[in-house]
């Protein structure tokens, strides 16, 4: 059996006491940590840098996953590969206007494993040609932007075409969704093909964070 990988995103964390909720969802058994980069730009929201993704580095060992919702990720990578990110996620979309190839080129050499995402609307066709040079594809399971949206069950069609590819191929990429993942979508999710469950409302709004990623796994 897979193992189930699960990536608190700390874009619903308190960030008034962001040391303290990495330190507790480290506690409660994540295995990623998940910081989700916005512009304003490629969407309608600003989040956080590097900074804070050095912050968050000096604060756990676990691996920094770093989704970049921005333009130009290409110009920034280097920046969060500085800040301390272990896996650098980048999008397919022709609006992040960027060169897909050479920025996973950039982000592989630097050290990072390189990850693709695609939107809800970006048909499965646009990553195919790069699936070969990543090391994750992370299918949104919402549109991009702001946290707390209703999960789209018809996302699981791009799972299961990554899972076909995986099956064809000795080596194997991570698979991960993100997007109103609790657990009846983390079961559905991961039924379909999924290994890497990223999750913010569902941990950091729970009273329990290790009950709630006990159940994003099945663990009851």
């Amino acid at each position: 059996m897979q193992q189930i990988i699960v990536a608190p995103s700390i874009l619903a964390a308190d960030f008034l006491r962001l040391a303290d909720e990495v330190h507790r969802v480290e506690e409660a058994g994540a295995d990623w940590i998940h910081c989700d980069i916005m512009d304003g730009h490629f969407v309608d929201n600003i989040s956080f840098g590097p900074d804070i993704v050095g912050l968050v580095r000096k604060e756990t060992n676990l691996p920094l996953d770093v989704h970049l919702m921005i333009r130009r990720p290409d110009h920034y990578a280097p920046r969060f590969v500085k800040a301390g990110a272990n896996s650098i996620t980048v999008h397919v979309e022709r609006e992040a206007d960027h060169d897909v190839g050479k920025t996973l080129s950039v982000i592989r050499d630097a050290g990072c494993r390189p990850g693709l995402s695609l939107n809800p609307a970006t048909p499965f066709e646009s990553v195919e040609p790069f699936l070969d040079t990543i090391d994750i594809l992370l299918v949104m399971t919402v549109h991009p932007g702001f946290g707390g949206q209703s999960f789209r069950p018809e996302m699981m069609e791009k799972v299961q075409r990554a899972e076909e590819w995986n099956e064809s191929r000795a080596r194997k990429i991570d698979i991960a969704v993100d997007g109103g993942i609790n657990p009846e979508t983390a079961r559905l999710s991961i039924q379909n093909g999924a290994n890497v469950l990223v999750a913010g409302t569902s941990i950091f709004h729970a009273k329990d964070y290790a009950k709630a990623i006990r159940e994003l796994r099945g663990i009851r």
